[in-house]
């Protein structure tokens, strides 16, 4: 069976990737798969961006709305869910768009999971104890120092993230970006083409402000106290999504509503930052720098009117 094309679209968040992803489905009866792993949430809506029901109903979209926000979802996981949609994609001959900013998801996805050392419940109960005592600031700080590398992809609230990274380095005397980069090197799962979108700075900030503003503009306070009425609370992980976090501290009376959207601001250019350091892991990203009017009409017409696969195959 000849393989049908498979593309990821990839970048900061806001910087436009579903927007291009969705026009480039659109023109040749493509479909996509989230690399999103909070658009996975059912009634994570505003707060995670998701597109629209009539635009999913038009254009197939996986991956999204498959989990309770009361639970978990592992890398695991969602490989095991993206690897059936892929197959069955690609049995019915669709182009393939991989569309989101978890670029973890993307790795393992391509390259396999890395596994690690098994968990050592007491060196993680230890290391929960000091979070518990001084806070998660403070395991950062440790992850800084013995793995800078790992600290730079990581968010400083990501609790389950710097915990791993510090009980492997416990356990095996080596960062777990070391290691990592070692399996980077000998593992390829599916061969996909990247496209990054990139965006100057300032631009870039300036769009996540206003990413912000329509949220909260389009309900993001009610969305999250509707899930919080929710009979079965969030998952860690849900309460940890940027935006949902500082909502919540918001209503149950930690902060004002204006210090929660700036926190948002912030916390979002922190992510960005982070998604731009695992993309630097990918040496073969083709990147489409956008000027600040870019319209994704045009984008798309560049990218579709290139000669070499897998673009030419997109036009038979």
């Amino acid at each position: 069976m000849v393989e049908s094309p498979r593309i990821a679209i990839v970048g900061c968040t806001g910087c436009g990737k579903g927007t291009l992803g969705r026009e480039l489905a659109r023109r040749t009866g493509g479909e996509i798969i989230s690399l999103d792993s909070m658009k996975i949430y059912r009634r994570m809506d505003i707060g995670t961006a998701k597109p629209p029901l009539a635009v999913r109903s038009e254009i197939p979209h996986h991956l999204i709305d498959v989990v309770e926000p009361s639970d978990d979802c592992t890398v695991a996981n969602f490989v095991t869910d993206a690897e059936r949609a892929l197959a069955d994609i690609q049995r019915r001959g669709k182009p393939l768009f991989l569309v989101g900013g978890t670029v973890l998801y993307l790795k393992a996805l391509t390259e396999g999971l890395f596994e690690g050392p098994g968990a050592d419940e007491a060196v993680r109960a230890r290391l929960h104890e000091t979070a518990a005592a001084q806070g998660s600031a403070a395991l950062f700080q440790r992850l800084n120092e013995v793995d800078p590398v790992a600290a730079e992809r990581i968010h400083p609230n990501d609790l389950r993230r710097i915990v791993r990274a510090l009980e492997v380095f416990e356990l095996t005397g080596k960062p777990i970006s070391e290691l990592q980069e070692q399996w980077d090197r000998d593992h390829k799962k599916h061969e996909v083409t990247l496209v990054g979108l990139r965006r100057e700075r300032e631009d870039q900030a300036h769009r996540t402000n206003q990413r912000v503003q329509r949220m909260i503009d389009a309900g993001l306070v009610e969305e999250v106290k509707t899930l919080l009425a929710e009979p079965a609370p969030l998952s860690k992980t849900a309460r940890q999504a940027v935006g949902y976090a500082e909502i919540i501290q918001h209503l149950e009376g930690g902060i004002s509503l204006a210090d929660a959207v700036e926190m948002i601001k912030i916390n979002t250019r922190q992510f960005a930052k982070a998604q731009r350091t695992w993309l630097r892991r990918f040496r073969d990203i083709d990147w489409v720098d956008l000027p600040s009017d870019a319209n994704v009409d045009d984008v798309a017409d560049e990218l579709l009117a290139r000669e070499e696969p897998p673009w030419s195959k997109l036009r038979k």
